[in-house]
Parts: C-alpha cells; sequence; structure tokens
C-alpha cells in the first residue's frame, strides 16, 4: 500500500470505479488511480491489462461506462483531447502522430488555434527542447527523423503546452538509454519545482524503480498492487504483472539493467559464469563450422545526399543470432529496409545461400527466404483494419488462393493453426488486427514470418513497447528459431536484449560496422564503449 506520507497531498487527479466495456470484453473493471501533485506515478501491467484504455479515458480519448473522474477535487467529464488540453492534461502517446511533410516546429504548433509567426515558433520550440534537455533542428522535415528523434518532437509538441497532468506512454521506447536517463532526470526536477502529476505508462523495470514515487500494476483490467517505489524490487513487480515467475534473465530489455536482477551468491556467479563460459565456447565451435546463409558484402545506400549505409559487410551463419547494437539513427532503419526489399543498394550487395538478391525489388528478398520482423508493426508491418487472418497471410495472400480468388475458408483455418502454436489472444481469426493488444499484434507479425519457414529472420526491435511477460515469449521464440537452423539478424538499441540474445555483436555508427564483438567477449561497459567510439582502430566488417 502506499505510504502514509503520499496522503497529506490532495490528489491532482481522482479515478473512482473507473470501467470500460467493449462488448464481452472488459478493458477496465472498477478502476481506482490518484495521481499526487510532485509525483511521478507508474502504471505497469502487461500489454492488454487496461493501462492504455484507462489514459485514453484520463485524455479523453474513451468515454468509460462507470466511475468518475476529478480534477482537484471536482467531478469533470471529459469528452474529448481538446476538453483535456484545456483542463490542463497533456499526452505523449506511444505510437507517433506526426505528419512526415511538415517540419519539427510545424508538428509542434499543429492544431494550434491562434495565429503565429515561423520566428516565434521557432524560439518556443527550442525553448522547450532546451528545457527538457531534448536537442533537436526546428526546421528539419519529419519524415527525415530517425524513430528517436520522432520521439522528441512528440515529446517538445506535449511538455510546449506546459501541462499541470501529464501522460506519458511509453516515452522512451526508442530513446538511447543516455536520452531516457536525461529526460527523466529533468522531469523529475520539474514535476517535484512546478507541483506537476505524472502518469509513466512503461514495461521497462528500471525505468519504473528509477523514475517513479510510486506505483500502481494491473492486470486483465484491474488493479492488483500498489507501492511506493522506495519499497518495491524487479522480481515481485515483474511477478504481479503477468501473475507467475519470470525469467528475469530472459527478458532483460525489460529491466533496462541486467543488474537489477539478483544473481547470487559471489561463488554461485563464478560458478555459473565458468559453465556458462564452456558452454559458450563448445557452442561457437559449433557455430563457426555451419555454413554462411546471409553475406551482406560491402553495401552502399545514400538517401538525399547522405550515406546512411557505408561499406557494410555482416555475415550471419544458419543457427546464429547476430546482434546489430548501436545508437538509434546510425543504419539500423536503413539496414531493416534493405531486408524487406524497400530500397535499392548503390553499392554492394546481398545474397541468401550464395544467390544474389535484386535489392529494391518488391518480394525478391522473402523469395529468397529472408523473413522481417519490421521495427514498427503499425507503420509496416500490419494493416489494423484488417483481420487477424487477413493480417497472418497478407504477404503470402496466394497460399489461401484458388483460380485467383482468395478462399476464405482456406485462409481462415490456417489462420486459427498459427493462432494456436504462437498462442495469438483474439476473439477469433476474424477479429480487427487493431482490437488486439501490442503483445499479440507482435505474435500475429512473427507468426506471419516464421510460418513461411524463412531461411532468414531479421528481427528489427522485436521488443519495443512490449510487457516483460511478452518479452520473455519473444526472446524464447528467437532463440527456438535459431536452434532449427533459422539465421537471425537481431537489431536492437535494447543493449540487454543484445547481450542475452545475440551469439556474435556488430556494433553500428554511421551506417558503418564499427566493431565486432563474440559474445564471450561482449559486456555492457565494453559495447557502452564502441557505442561511444572508444577503444576502436578499424571497422572489423564480417567474421569470417
Amino acid at each position: 500500500m502506499e505510504g502514509a506520507g503520499a496522503s497529506a497531498l490532495a490528489p491532482a487527479v481522482r479515478l473512482t470505479g473507473v470501467t470500460k466495456r467493449y462488448g464481452p470484453v472488459v478493458a477496465c473493471a472498477g478502476v481506482d488511480l490518484e495521481l499526487l501533485p510532485g509525483e511521478v506515478h507508474g502504471i505497469l501491467g502487461e500489454n492488454g491489462a487496461g493501462k492504455s484504455t484507462l489514459m485514453k479515458i484520463l485524455i479523453g480519448l474513451v468515454q468509460p461506462d462507470e466511475g468518475t473522474v476529478e480534477l482537484g477535487g471536482r467531478e469533470v467529464v471529459i469528452h474529448d483531447p481538446q476538453t483535456a488540453a484545456e483542463l490542463g492534461i497533456g499526452m505523449v502517446h506511444q505510437h507517433l502522430s506526426l505528419v512526415e511533410a511538415l517540419t519539427v516546429w510545424e508538428n509542434v504548433l499543429l492544431g494550434d488555434a491562434s495565429k503565429f509567426d515561423r520566428s516565434a515558433a521557432r524560439r518556443q520550440v527550442m525553448e522547450t527542447a532546451d528545457h527538457y534537455g531534448l536537442e533537436i533542428d526546428p526546421d528539419r522535415r519529419v519524415g527525415e527523423l530517425s524513430a528517436g528523434l520522432r520521439q522528441r518532437v512528440e515529446l517538445i509538441k506535449c511538455l510546449r503546452r506546459d501541462p499541470k497532468i501529464l501522460i506519458l506512454d511509453e516515452p522512451t521506447s526508442v530513446l538511447t538509454p543516455a536520452e531516457s536517463e536525461q529526460l527523466f532526470t529533468t522531469l523529475r526536477d520539474v514535476v517535484a519545482a512546478e507541483q506537476r502529476a505524472v502518469a509513466l505508462v512503461s514495461h521497462k523495470l528500471a525505468e519504473i524503480l528509477h523514475a517513479t514515487d510510486c506505483i500502481t500494476i494491473m492486470r486483465q483490467g484491474r488493479v492488483v498492487e500498489r507501492s511506493r517505489t522506495v519499497e518495491a524490487t524487479a522480481p515481485a513487480l515483474a511477478k504481479a504483472m503477468v501473475g507467475r515467475d519470470v525469467s528475469l534473465r530472459t527478458s532483460a530489455a525489460a529491466f533496462g539493467a541486467i543488474d537489477l536482477i539478483d544473481q547470487g551468491t559471489a561463488a554461485d556467479q563464478a560458478l555459473r559464469a565458468e559453465r556458462d563460459e564452456a558452454a559458450a565456447a563448445v557452442a561457437a565451435s559449433d557455430r563457426a563450422a555451419r555454413p554462411v546463409v546471409l553475406t551482406i558484402d560491402r553495401a552502399r545506400l545514400v538517401r538525399d545526399g547522405v550515406t546512411v549505409l557505408d561499406d557494410l559487410s555482416i555475415e550471419v551463419r544458419a543457427g546464429e543470432i547476430v546482434g546489430i547494437a548501436g545508437v538509434e539513427g546510425n543504419g539500423q532503419r536503413e539496414l531493416g529496409d534493405l531486408l524487406s526489399s524497400l530500397v535499392t543498394l548503390d553499392g554492394g550487395s546481398v545474397s541468401v545461400n550464395g544467390t544474389t538478391a535484386r535489392t529494391g525489388r518488391a518480394g525478391c528478398m522473402a523469395d529468397l527466404g529472408i523473413g522481417v520482423i519490421p521495427e514498427d508493426r503499425h507503420d509496416s508491418g500490419c494493416v489494423l483494419d484488417m483481420s487477424v487472418a487477413e493480417n497472418l497471410m497478407l504477404d503470402r495472400i496466394d497460399s489461401t488462393a484458388r483460380m485467383g480468388l482468395i478462399d476464405r475458408k482456406r485462409m481462415r483455418a490456417r489462420a486459427v493453426e498459427l493462432m494456436r502454436e504462437f498462442d495469438i489472444q483474439a476473439a477469433g481469426p476474424d477479429a480487427p488486427f487493431g482490437s488486439l493488444s501490442g503483445g499479440n499484434q507482435q505474435r500475429v507479425v512473427l507468426a506471419r514470418e516464421l510460418g513461411h519457414r524463412p531461411t532468414v529472420l531479421v528481427a528489427a526491435q522485436p521488443t519495443r513497447g512490449l510487457d516483460v511477460g511478452a518479452i520473455e515469449y519473444m526472446s524464447n521464440r528467437l532463440r527456438a528459431a535459431a536452434d532449427s537452423g533459422i539465421a537471425v539478424l537481431l537489431i536492437s538499441t535494447e543493449l540487454e536484449e543484445i547481450l542475452a540474445l545475440s551469439n556474435r555483436i556488430v556494433v553500428l555508427s554511421r551506417g558503418r560496422a564499427i566493431g565486432e564483438l563474440d559474445r564471450r567477449e561482449a559486456t555492457s561497459e565494453r559495447l557502452g564503449l564502441l557505442l561511444g567510439g572508444v577503444g576502436i582502430d578499424e571497422p572489423t566488417g564480417a567474421s569470417a
């Protein structure tokens, strides 16, 4: 229960008995929640636990079926986001809502009713960015920005309006660890000094433990636990979230720091390290004898006059997981686009089992046996308005067609098989994809790609925005894919995820491979130095 110190403050927000139903599904069931001035309140729960629905009710995107909302002790009805804004509530959404053709400052001011001039608008953007440590060029077109920089724009867009009640939905999912730490350090100072109330929805337990004052945990639409952050531990939070014990090392990316995990006594650690080292040596020797499946040879890609892939060479062997580490915006997205047949190389080549791909030709990579989990499932991994079955068959529609027509019975039957195999929780194969939780949406994408039995699986940010249980599932599936002989290329900005899953790690900077480590040599400290450009002689390229 929350400590006695918390009760001395009158709540800025009080939700009482809030219930929201979608047909037979109860998204929120009698939820009580208080946000206090000067505090950051962590909201934890699995994907589909009701967190987002609760926050949408507070911002006016969803109307509750039952319950009340009070602001400063006064009951209010929040009809829409405009009403919420007038009441001093702002929200940063996990899935960005920016216009790519507009500049940063134009996006920040989009929706303002008052007139503005360019110089004053740019100055406001820069002042807000400086205040929160979110450096950005106000004149850059949003379509040219990396995912991390776009998230900064979304944050600035919200913070510029100076909300007294701030909702942050996975605000650091595409920020680097250093950017995340800087944001929360600044945010906590501002919250305390200006007595703002903040709700932080995050799947990263280390983030919650570092950045919040108190924590509410939801499961299946209900509040199952509340605590002051100083009294909380990562294992206890994880268990409360999913209702069972979770392998914390398997789900290290959910914690944001491996050192949060209880590793036993020094003697236990030494014995485990010795065993792990011996097993890793045998496994590494075995992998080295396996054939190279994916070869990227001196790949060069230029976009708008900027070289985004620069003489990049990578090899991945059968049954191996090669992790691609790097700060967001250093070629990871372009590498994923290349292997999705979305771009044509300006130099170099890509081949699978010795067959050279025609880069940029639609379907070419898939025809060679490359499956791709894209970094943003809403942007390029699925169609929200289509059914689960349609999304599962999206890139292989001919496999369920007869005489040039889609055989829907056949498509539904195949979808049911995949839903069962990958434990996809949905009302059925005809359920709208957009009605699924984030974790189940990602399972659909994973099921579609693995269902085609690929030779190579490219997993780009596969656990971004997922809860600890979904991360554990995804991690186990990627390991199982490699164990079955699939060559896995893991592209992630989560160092803990890279360290936990990879057999070999390649570090990217400005589209180049600037370092390569075997997992046995890799530590978070050494990877951090590589990411910062310390201790590097020359790019190593691919491993033989």
